[in-house]
């Protein structure tokens, strides 16, 4: 078994309403940053899996983000996975 270090990075599906990211771009032109557009927020997720290799860990991540760190309805998810330091 090795271990590797996963990143699981969360985001709203497109057509989702993002109220957080809404409030962030309309706080943006007061700030100087009236050229930057899009604000969608997420959540990133690091852990660390043991496996037998990086497709084993990968298939584990995302099954734990089916059955728990996601909800598949409104939220994609972008898994990493590298060999752990």
């Amino acid at each position: 078994m090795s271990r590797f270090a996963a990143l699981v990075e969360v985001r709203l599906r497109p057509g989702i309403a993002d109220p957080a990211g809404t409030t962030i771009e309309r706080s943006l032109p007061a700030l100087g940053f009236a050229d930057v557009t899009g604000v969608r927020t997420g959540k990133a997720i690091r852990l660390e899996v043991e496996a037998d290799d990086a497709d084993t860990a990968r298939s584990r991540v995302e099954e734990l983000c089916r059955r728990f760190l996601t909800n598949p309805v409104i939220e994609d998810a972008e898994v990493t996975v590298e060999a752990a330091s």
